[in-house]
């Protein structure tokens, strides 16, 4: 949240030029990692949003084929209703360059996370426009769930570094809000899932999330995934198929819901993923959480 007062235990993190500023727990207000020129960090004011938004802009529209509103395509910014009171985790290059060629910090990697007590008390979570979340919530009322959503990483920087340093940086931030399970879309390029049999289908068939945390595309945007029979999946092809981002997820143990949805705004047919905490594999969760490992 924003906000002025002090509060214990926490960290106050002033803005540039006297921007609002973020509370943020102490563990998590500053560097979250860092890789020779690329650093993990939080977003601590509305400045480090913009240009979270801004980079968002270049990857889902200016790259990615999504149709922008008005507004989007004036400020150049992907931007909505969300983005207030979620979290932004960013990665920094400290040696970009500006247009002009001059040395210039540059935001080149972001994921937004949004808390299931932030949610709440708020407008819900985003993937619940495409997704019926209330069976799975109702399931586990316990539970800390953290939905992760907008992650993007701009095309020099999909490479290893920048991908170890948001795990680092989304595992920081899982302990120090004691999180129980992620949740979340990832998404084909694409809103034809036909295209994407293949991996749809090898989904739907070998990492289907188990009827306790299962979750379904909500009536009217449910698509099949199991398109073919599983004895007809060319295992091989179906992984080859799948966006780097849905293949990390799969390493770590995530689950996928029932049901793809075709986003016609952004041109990409989605999945819900589900990944408890207690079930991810710990083999990542040990490399990515030991900083000198992972450096």
């Amino acid at each position: 949240m924003w906000g002025l007062a002090p509060v214990v235990g926490k960290k106050i993190i002033a803005g540039a030029f006297r921007k609002p500023f973020r509370v943020l727990p102490v563990t998590l207000s500053g560097s979250l990692g860092r890789i020779g020129s690329l650093e993990v960090r939080l977003a601590t004011t509305r400045k480090d949003v913009a240009k979270a938004q801004r980079l968002r802009y270049k990857v889902f529209f200016e790259e990615g084929g999504a149709i922008p509103d008005a507004r989007a395509a004036l400020t150049r910014r992907d931007a909505d209703k969300f983005d207030a009171f979620c979290d932004h985790l960013i990665v920094i290059d400290h040696e970009g360059r500006s247009r002009t060629g001059k040395k210039k910090p540059t935001v080149v990697g972001a994921y937004r996370l949004l808390r299931s007590d932030v949610a709440a008390k708020k407008r819900g979570f985003y993937s619940s426009g495409e997704y019926d979340l209330a069976p799975l919530l109702a399931r586990h009322p316990d539970k800390r769930f953290l939905e992760l959503g907008r992650s993007c990483v701009l095309k020099p920087y999909r490479g290893k570094k920048t991908i170890e340093l948001l795990w680092r940086g989304l595992l920081a931030y899982i302990r120090a809000y004691d999180m129980d399970a992620l949740i979340g879309c990832a998404s084909f390029e694409g809103a034809n899932p036909l295209k994407h049999a293949v991996s749809l289908s090898f989904l739907a068939h070998h990492a289907g999330a188990g009827e306790d945390w299962r979750v379904c595309a909500r009536n009217g945007l449910h698509v099949p995934m199991a398109m073919l029979e599983q004895s007809a999946l060319d295992q091989r092809k179906a992984l080859a198929g799948l966006p780097p981002l849905i293949k990390g997820y799969l390493r770590v143990g995530a689950k996928f819901g029932d049901g793809a949805v075709v986003d016609k705004k952004f041109n990409t047919t989605d999945v819900f993923v589900v990944m408890p905490v207690a079930e991810m594999d710990t083999r990542y969760l040990e490399f990515f959480g030991d900083s000198e490992r992972a450096a």
